[in-house]
């Protein structure tokens, strides 16, 4: 572990529960090779410490984590270093892989931003708490990438089509959206967070839900706006193709499907395209096997010109103007 990721990563345990703190809040939590490495071999040397769960969080009220640092793999890339780049991704899905097995209960506490990577360390767990300040998504076809972190096995294990309206477009969801969809599985009031630790430690014998329930407010599920379009989710996104996709929501002409329709034509056309194609396949498959297909999709999307042109974009220079390249015409990096 380097010092700074030791810095970026604070771990502890405190009365049989393990506590790993993000700690880089000037750049929201974004995952480093350093951060990713330092949190598996915290894991790793606790498999073999007697606990009753591993708390994730954060030291900041803004962000959980805002995803994996993308711009140093566009700089990776640019400087034509695919090793280092393919270290992070290695290392981030190994990561994922390991709390999705991991021995004792997993609980994240997502207070803030929870993007890309921030989901892939929480999703995989067995619990996700959510308070009023969060914000979930994937928002990677809008950057030239693909939803990654293991998320071609968790979306398609949404509800009805939920798993794709949600890859393909990006779209946030809140507290709200991310409890009626599964991604997030309790509520606790922001100012509440503090005591999750404690009354884990303190109630070392009783089921993790129990002592979750015991700390939560009022859930907001019921102002769900997912829930309200959900019928219309479940057939456009539903549908067999992209095209067929975006034919049905110009015949739904509602708000929520003009919406929809403009996150996608700004989304890269080819990110959309392997990004069907990937969530369509994924759930048949484990997650071992979905994180092995996404790490080869990495190596040749981080040198696809949409990838260095939308991290620029969205992330360098910020001007959100990408210039996409047209779509692949069916042929998915997958085919």
């Amino acid at each position: 572990m380097t010092d700074t990721a030791a810095v970026e990563i604070l771990a502890d345990v405190h009365r049989g529960v393990g506590r790993i703190l993000l700690n880089r809040p000037k750049a929201l939590n974004a995952l480093t090779t350093g951060m990713v490495v330092a949190i598996d071999r915290v894991l790793a040397e606790w498999e073999h410490t007697p606990l009753s769960a591993v708390v994730f969080a954060s030291t900041s009220t803004k962000a959980f984590c805002a995803g994996g640092d993308i711009r140093t793999i566009r700089e990776h890339s640019l400087a034509g270093d695919a090793e280092a780049s393919e270290r992070f991704f290695a290392s981030e899905y190994r990561l994922n892989a390991r709390i999705a097995e991991y021995p004792v209960p997993v609980v994240s506490l997502i207070d803030g931003l929870c993007m890309g990577g921030g989901l892939g360390l929480s999703v995989h767990g067995n619990f996700r708490v959510v308070t009023e300040r969060a914000v979930l998504a994937m928002p990677e076809t809008g950057i030239g990438f693909f939803p990654d972190v293991g998320a071609s096995y968790f979306l398609p294990r949404l509800p009805g089509a939920i798993g794709m309206y949600l890859g393909l477009t990006g779209h946030r969801l809140d507290a709200a959206d991310a409890l009626y969809t599964g991604l997030g599985t309790h509520f606790v009031p922001a100012d509440g967070l503090d005591a999750v630790g404690d009354a884990l430690a303190d109630s070392p014998g009783d089921p993790v839900d129990v002592v979750l329930k015991r700390l939560a407010g009022r859930s907001p599920v019921a102002g769900s706006r997912l829930a309200e379009v959900r019928g219309d989710v479940d057939w456009a996104f539903g549908a067999p193709t992209l095209g067929e996709i975006e034919k049905r929501l110009r015949h739904l002409d509602t708000p929520w499907a003009a919406a929809a329709l403009v996150a996608l034509e700004s989304a890269s056309p080819q990110s959309l395209e392997i990004t069907h194609a990937l969530l369509a396949r994924g759930g048949q498959h484990t997650l071992r096997e979905c994180l092995a297909a996404e790490l080869a999709l990495t190596r040749t999307t981080i040198r696809k010109p949409d990838f260095l042109e939308g991290v620029r974009a969205a992330l360098v220079d910020k001007d959100r103007t990408p210039n996409w390249q047209r779509a692949l015409g069916g042929r998915t990096l997958l085919s």
